[in-house]
């Protein structure tokens, strides 16, 4: 949320203290309406004073969501640490001898959850690792199942745990925190709304950063916060150098964070679907009998667990495997890699249960281009995709647009009138910027702000109300000052 600079004040009326004491800076300069200052006969004379009351009015409306956003982004980076901290012991084993058959860990997680029904079983990543055995069970809240970790080597179960998904309880907790804050359907929309605005601040913050004429002469003015007595214009600095270091990353969180949302996230899928981008998926249908009594039927005959698992290594399937068994009769168990970091391994086998031949193969090389920048964009925006590197980068993101929510708000007040009597906050931008915008130029912007408020609903509708208040306080304001006159 970049700084709206001062407009300017009679002397008598101008603000005391330190922005007072600065000297004005070309980023600083803003002209009315109308008034002819500098850069006004190019477009981006006339474009700057728009995108600045957009990135200040969105930024002020808008804040809020992004820091509760950022902040419980922030907390859930250390959950891979929190998870081996709290759950060592269901989920840390010691090594003794061969481990014993998977098929004989699954019965008896099965007898230690006895109303369950068997989803999937997870091998450990090593041999430090007990095993998951996953059911679905009565009474549990929505997305969620009941997990029972094995030891491998011995069969004892470890304990159990309600999961999301591989979440485990913190994790799970973090993540609906982060996602919806524990609101359900509804609260999901806080974290749309702000992925829909985090790339217009970004963008709009970029372009007034880059375009300010003194930041165009010097790139170090751009790179490098500047120093100096405390003020609004030092704050500026370390807000527009850092959301320059910042910007791809919060791109990127901003993109993946609309994938999974609930409104955008269909208009989006729906899109890659149409672009040939959609995530392909491994058929589990048998094929046809070719005579054998349960050949290709779903007949009663099933190699098990293990023989299954043992067609997946044969067929290349390596790390840590996950074993869906068949839903139903005429299925097959399917057998997929769960390596998420760096480099990718997503393989995934179908095995006929009679037969214990692998029916299906789907490669993750073979996946769309685009279905692998989805996969790889949610993998990183988890912090999944590079591990602990990953994890800090993420943090460090978090950090930054906490950093640039709390200096945007403080040039904000540091721009109020001190000289006036009672609370007063610091001016807006002038309105009317978009009467000076060519019309060659504004065309083509309303269409494409259509356009993108169509798809990304939560950041139309917004813009829209907005507009709309705007519009209508001026009208007030006009009539007030008619019948003053």
């Amino acid at each position: 949320m970049s700084e709206s600079p001062p407009l300017p004040h009679p002397p008598e009326t101008r603000p005391a203290g330190p922005a007072a004491d600065a000297p004005p800076d070309e980023a600083d300069v803003v002209t009315q309406p109308g008034a002819r200052g500098r850069g006004n006969g190019t477009t981006w004379g006339a474009l700057r004073p728009l995108l600045l009351r957009l990135h200040f009015c969105a930024g002020v409306l808008i804040g809020p969501f992004l820091l509760v956003a950022a902040v419980t982004g922030l907390a859930y980076t250390v959950t891979p640490q929190l998870e081996s901290a709290l759950y060592e012991h269901e989920l840390k084993v010691t090594p003794r001898g061969a481990a014993q058959p998977l098929s004989e860990q699954v019965a008896a997680a099965e007898r230690a959850v006895p109303d369950g029904t068997l989803l999937s079983v997870t091998e450990g990543a090593g041999p430090t690792d007990s095993t998951r055995v996953t059911f679905s069970k009565d009474g549990l809240a929505e997305g969620y199942t009941l997990t029972a970790f094995v030891d491998p080597y011995d069969r004892e179960v470890l304990g159990t745990l309600e999961t999301f998904g591989q979440w485990l309880p913190v994790r799970a907790w973090l993540d609906d925190l982060h996602r919806n804050l524990h609101l359900g359907e509804f609260g999901r929309n806080y974290s749309e709304l702000a992925a829909s605005w985090l790339w217009v601040e970004v963008l709009a913050g970029l372009a007034l950063w880059a375009g300010t004429p003194r930041n165009r002469q010097r790139l170090r003015r751009l790179l490098v916060p500047r120093g100096g007595a405390k003020g609004r214009r030092r704050t500026m600095s370390w807000h527009g150098a850092v959301g320059l270091w910042a910007s791809i990353g919060l791109l990127g969180l901003s993109a993946t964070g609309l994938t999974w949302s609930a409104h955008a996230g269909a208009s989006i899928g729906e899109l890659r679907d149409t672009l040939g981008g959609s995530t392909p998926a491994l058929s589990t249908a048998l094929p046809a009998a070719d005579g054998g009594p349960g050949a290709g039927t779903g007949g009663t005959k099933d190699v098990g667990i293990d023989a299954a698992v043992a067609s997946a290594r044969d067929a290349g399937l390596r790390g840590v495997l996950v074993v869906t068994p068949p839903a139903e009769a005429g299925t097959a168990y399917v057998v997929k890699e769960n390596t998420r970091s760096w480099p990718v391994r997503q393989d995934s086998v179908a095995v006929a249960p009679d037969t214990g031949e692998v029916t299906g193969t789907l490669r993750f090389d073979d996946f769309p281009v685009l279905a692998k920048l989805t996969s790889w964009g949610i993998n990183a925006h988890m912090g999944l995709l590079f591990g602990l590197v990953n994890q800090i980068v993420l943090a460090l993101l978090a950090i930054g647009l906490i950093a640039m929510i709390l200096w945007g708000y403080r040039m904000w007040w540091l721009r109020r009138p001190t000289r006036t009597e009672g609370f007063a906050l610091g001016r807006p931008p002038a309105r009317g910027a978009w009467r000076r915008i060519p019309g060659r130029v504004l065309a083509p912007v309303v269409v494409a702000v259509a356009v993108i408020g169509y798809y990304l609903p939560l950041f139309g509708l917004p813009l829209l109300v907005f507009l709309v208040v705007d519009l209508t306080v001026g009208v007030v304001r006009r009539r007030r000052a008619g019948v003053v006159a």
